[in-house]
């Protein structure tokens, strides 16, 4: 769905705004605000409703510090001090409604764009099975860790909701170079197995260069192997580009927002996302700067950026000042954010959402992408596996 389309659902804003005074909720605060001015228990609740209305909508903030201020003091005349309160509240209601609703960003939620790719995967692998050609992927891991068991099961279930064949190979967090170094081989030589996702990093004791050069690129659908990554430089189907650059540019594919001659600045260096994704947005004629540590001034180059890609891994470290009204922005960060209790991104969402045009949420955005392509990849391999188109 285009971008515009998404627009119409926030008329809905406009239509509240013109009926918010007659709106039956508003008269339920109208009516807690009488009755606060005569209990201070009464005061604090409107405190609390106007703090999660500040939050949501960001209008009531000079109303807040009064109103604090008020209790604080705990003034003798509360009831003339809340009714100018309740009275400049709902005076400045009507207009900071109708500005949010102009500046409110579209969320590009990652669900529905991988809904979409379920849909198509689910066709592709029910033709490809015509055929003849089921599409199979191998799990290779060392050891139990709780991460990487975490990971398979999601990788598991969603292979699952597209009727992928997945086999595991689990080797003991002691295995030796010999016999990890067999194991690959003979994986990569199996001509059933058409996708191989081995988990990384391995054990220390593991030469995990050696086994990153070992695998076969026809079957990295994880897209680390260097010739996975020279097909994402020359632009030609060798291996498979990273799975989360990937994803980036398909949020960009699914929601139609133009990447051609748009510019673009991208935040992070890394193989795993910041240099692949760059290429990935220049292959489709895009204009871009690749940001990083040594970069000057990054404020200053990304407002001036139509798309803008966050992945520098570091907590909320894009805000409003990085961006520009018309802009695009991408969350790729994962982090975790001890204040929220959860994972955030690398953007401060609720300083940059009102300000952007469009913006992924975290968690909800890329990373609910990211395993669709993984298995994307898996159906891919096996149409090349099988000679098919």
């Amino acid at each position: 769905m285009e971008i515009e389309e998404k627009k119409e659902k926030n008329l809905k804003l406009a239509k509240y705004a013109k009926e918010l005074k007659d709106n039956s909720k508003v008269k339920k605060i109208n009516d807690l605000v009488d009755d606060f001015m005569s209990q201070c228990e009464e005061q604090r609740k409107l405190l609390r409703m106007l703090k999660y209305l500040g939050e949501k909508s960001r209008i009531f903030e000079e109303q807040i510090v009064e109103l604090e201020k008020n209790l604080s003091q705990e003034k003798t005349n509360k009831k003339a001090g809340m009714k100018s309160i309740k009275n400049r509240i709902w005076s400045s209601v009507l207009p900071e409604l109708k500005e949010s609703e102009e500046r409110m960003a579209v969320v590009l939620k990652g669900k529905e764009v991988a809904d979409a790719m379920t849909v198509q995967m689910r066709q592709d692998v029910a033709a490809l099975k015509e055929k003849g050609c089921t599409p199979t992927l191998c799990i290779l891991r060392v050891g139990e860790r709780p991460d990487d068991l975490a990971y398979e099961r999601g990788i598991i279930k969603r292979a699952g909701t597209v009727d992928i064949e997945v086999q595991k190979v689990v080797l003991p967090e002691n295995v030796s170079q010999e016999e990890f170094d067999r194991t690959l081989t003979r994986l990569n030589e199996d001509d059933a197995i058409h996708g191989i996702l081995m988990f990384r990093p391995l054990p220390k004791h593991l030469d995990n260069e050696k086994a990153r050069c070992m695998l076969n690129p026809a079957k990295d659908i994880d897209g680390c192997t260097d010739l996975s990554l020279a097909g994402v430089f020359t632009n030609t189907k060798t291996g498979f580009p990273p799975c989360t650059a990937e994803a980036a540019m398909e949020i960009l594919h699914h929601f139609q927002i133009p990447v051609s001659g748009k510019k673009a600045a991208v935040i992070g260096r890394s193989l795993v996302i910041g240099r692949p994704v760059a290429m990935m947005l220049m292959h489709e004629n895009a204009t871009v700067v690749n940001c990083h540590t040594r970069t000057k001034d990054v404020p200053e180059i990304t407002r001036r950026a139509d798309i803008l890609i966050a992945a520098s891994g570091q907590l909320h470290s894009v805000t409003k000042e990085y961006t520009n009204p018309g802009q695009v922005v991408i969350d790729v960060g994962i982090n975790w954010d001890e204040k929220k209790g959860g994972i955030s991104g690398d953007v401060a969402f609720e300083d940059v959402e009102p300000f952007v045009q469009a913006i992924t949420p975290v968690p909800g955005g890329v990373g609910s992408v990211t395993t669709c392509v993984l298995i994307r990849h898996v159906v891919e391999a096996a149409r090349r596996s099988c000679g098919l188109r």
